[in-house]
């Protein structure tokens, strides 16, 4: 059975989303950051790196959400997950993946999670940086109703974390944002995203 490390809310509820909509055979274990449990060495032993997402297989510990996301879409090829028989569309999933962990996350986690909290321009200047990132991603690279286009994959899954943490703190204007507001409501109401939300005591937001 894998195992997967989330924190819930964190940017791990996207692989859980993943196995949550591929039907596999797994379990969750959580780990709670505020206390630091991802730096014991219990956890360390899993994911050196000390962060979450981890998902534990046959073939060794997983870390990453766009590489749990690809590997959850291959080793399920029957729910068209991710477009796996298309080497360029395939490319394509993997690099907006690669967008939301590498821009659009850096970008709203230092608005959000800084310690101490940003002040001031500072802060201003952070809210902008990141609004930009949600601006290429409302202009540019929301194909349609999903990510993709007209078919729901797992990059669903992993850009509704960030619209949630803008909605919830007040960022993602529904004048500005207004395809991004429509998709987090389509994707919340997924039935896969509503167990998983309920799992890790969520709610649509």
């Amino acid at each position: 059975m894998l195992k997967l490390y989330i924190s819930p809310g964190a940017c791990a509820t996207a692989s859980h989303i993943a196995l949550e909509e591929a039907g596999a055979d797994y379990q969750t274990q959580v780990i709670d950051l505020k206390t630091g449990q991802q730096k014991t060495p219990e956890y360390l032993a899993v994911n050196p790196a000390g962060v979450t997402p981890a998902l534990e297989t046959d073939h060794g510990v997983i870390t990453q959400n766009a590489a749990i996301l690809a590997l959850v879409a291959q080793t399920h090829p029957d729910r068209n997950l991710a477009p796996i028989d298309d080497p360029y569309a395939f490319a394509a999933f993997n690099a907006f993946n690669g967008f939301l962990a590498s821009s659009l996350h850096p970008a709203i986690g230092r608005v959000l999670f800084s310690r101490p909290p940003l002040e001031g321009e500072v802060r201003d200047q952070a809210v902008e940086l990141a609004l930009s990132k949600y601006q290429l991603v409302e202009d540019h690279y929301l194909k349609g109703d999903y990510v993709l286009g007209d078919t729901f994959s797992l990059a669903d899954g992993y850009l509704l974390v960030f619209e949630r943490w803008a909605r919830q703190a007040g960022l993602l204007d529904a004048a500005r944002f207004p395809r991004l507001n429509a998709h987090l409501d389509r994707i919340q109401a997924r039935p896969a995203v509503q167990r998983v939300l309920a799992s890790e005591g969520l709610s649509a937001v």
